[in-house]
């Protein structure tokens, strides 16, 4: 099952964190942006040769100390069919590192429409016969909220591809609780019945860790409700946004983990990004160096308090 291997990783390298590559020019540095204008011109295709050269550097500098990266595809669309070749590209590069590949779209829709998005991430499609991969992602952030008819497609395609998915839950973002806090006439709240629809739909993915290929977006930014959901939610392994620029720390994250220290998997973005721009003097064409730093920071700061189980 795919998170096996995700698991596999954590324990390899001892650190339960994902990269998240959501690359903009500014946080690019000028060196790279002008090598990648220098090949094909201050274009949407130049931007996304920025992207890419800049995503080489991380991935070449974390994957030995970080298991997986988290690329968002939002931040490569905006510049069009190139920087979805970026993105392609990107994750191609990440795994042939060993990398566990994270897709996050926060794809949301029904029946074959679902259905493509998950071939197109996840999967392969047919091209008179022939199947290939379009993306090649090992899993896909998922927006449940429209019910079965929206993540069956996507199980479907995880089950015959062995992939995951992380179905969104608790949300990080301030206004997460307008909808996801408000209690249901079954006295649980929205996002609480989320993560039990996950649970459920878990069972079709099992895995040799004890848990499923249905995975659960938590924010850190929501410790206590992080705290209810792990313990109601023994089987659903979690994907945790918020730490670092949105103001989680390593105490926030602590009660995604279960007592052998797996469980979740946190995220930082900018956090590593952009390490290069906090380092005063710093030469920009230290930035890998810089984010490899970070990286090692926040893992240490993370295992002093969940030390993970061998």
């Amino acid at each position: 099952m795919s998170f096996d291997r995700l698991i596999e990783g954590i324990k390899k390298t001892k650190n339960p964190t994902v990269a998240g590559l959501d690359p903009k020019l500014d946080f690019i540095p000028a060196f790279l942006k002008e090598e990648a204008y220098a090949r094909v011109g201050k274009t949407l295709e130049g931007a996304a040769e920025a992207l890419y050269l800049f995503n080489v550097g991380l991935i070449d500098a974390l994957c030995d100390i970080v298991p997986a990266v988290k690329p968002q595809a939002a931040y490569y669309e905006m510049y069009g069919w190139q920087g979805v070749r970026a993105l392609r590209r990107t994750i191609v590069y990440a795994k042939s590192k060993g990398m566990f590949v994270i897709a996050d779209g926060k794809r949301n829709d029904i029946g074959t429409t679902m259905e493509a998005y998950a071939k197109a991430h996840l999967g392969t499609v047919e091209v008179e016969g022939e199947p290939l991969e379009a993306f090649g992602a090992d899993a896909l952030t998922v927006n449940g909220y429209l019910g079965t008819d929206g993540v069956k497609p996507v199980l479907n395609v995880c089950r015959e591809q062995d992939k995951g998915l992380f179905i969104l839950v608790k949300t990080s973002n301030p206004s997460s609780g307008e909808l996801q806090d408000r209690v249901l006439e079954d006295g649980l709240t929205i996002y609480r019945t989320m993560g039990n629809m996950c649970e459920a739909w878990g069972k079709e993915l099992p895995g040799q860790f004890g848990y499923s290929g249905v995975g659960a977006v938590v924010g850190a930014t929501y410790p206590e409700q992080l705290r209810e959901l792990r313990q109601a939610l023994p089987h659903t392994f979690f994907l945790v946004p918020g730490y670092g620029a949105q103001g989680g720390g390593a105490k926030d994250v602590a009660p995604a983990f279960d007592e052998k220290g797996l469980g979740a998997i946190i995220n930082s973005s900018r956090g590593i990004m952009c390490a290069w721009k906090k380092e005063e003097g710093l030469d920009p064409k230290e930035y890998a160096q810089a984010a490899r730093r970070e990286a090692i920071r926040m893992r240490d700061e993370i295992t002093a308090l969940i030390p993970i189980a061998d």
